[in-house]
């Protein structure tokens, strides 16, 4: 009925020298876990939605200490299964690959607009690979826990631009962030999504009228 802080897919060390084991212990077991805890106390008072998933609640508009809670469990969630120690699954592959090339021409284009797009996000948020239902590639950022989906995109790369995400190794210097995260990236999962291997999720949801 209620969410739970479900273990990360590696050890916490797993990404290092690219991602700290501390920082992602504190941004797994205290982050993510306070927003699981926060989406769990505002479903004790609407029964109705009890049961959903994280992606379903975060386009809850009307319910804000729900969507906004259950977008920062969906996104913590998404850009951690989005990272791999396995380096065979670092390199761009398939389907997608294919589309990265036709649109941004070479993988290197593609990391210097992805990159461009996040360090101008100003405040906290997200940065995305998403697409839209025409499987046309978008780079774009999102604020807060703002989810691609209510923009009718389908997510399928996530940088966590919030501080708690790179200060302890990199202080205040992002673009180290994002070039250590690009290293641990799971295209193959990224590729999945992108094709429809990996489900997503079902988009059809009662509104909050029909409770």
């Amino acid at each position: 009925m209620f969410f739970e802080n479900t273990p990360l897919p590696y050890p916490y060390a797993a990404l290092e020298p690219h991602i700290d084991a501390e920082t992602m212990k504190l941004h797994h077991d205290r982050h993510l876990q306070t927003y699981i805890d926060s989406l769990n106390d505002a479903l004790l008072c609407a029964p109705g939605f009890q049961g959903r998933t994280a992606a379903q609640l975060s386009l809850l508009q009307n319910r804000p200490s729900i969507s906004k809670n259950a977008g920062g469990v969906f996104n913590h969630r998404f850009y951690f299964a989005g990272m791999t120690p396995d380096a065979d699954r670092h390199t761009p592959e398939g389907t997608l690959k294919q589309a990265v090339l036709h649109h941004f021409c070479t993988k290197e284009n593609f990391i210097h607009a992805f990159t461009a797009s996040a360090l101008q996000l100003y405040g906290s948020g997200y940065t995305w690979l998403a697409c839209n239902r025409q499987k046309q590639l978008i780079i774009l950022t999102t604020p807060n826990q703002e989810v691609p989906m209510l923009r009718g995109l389908r997510p399928l790369l996530c940088c966590d631009m919030w501080e708690h995400a790179y200060y302890l190794k990199n202080q205040n210097r992002r673009a180290a962030y994002l070039e250590s995260w690009f290293r641990v990236l799971d295209w193959q999962r990224a590729n999945a999504l992108f094709t429809g291997e990996v489900p997503f999720f079902d988009p059809k949801m009662p509104s909050d009228t029909e409770k």
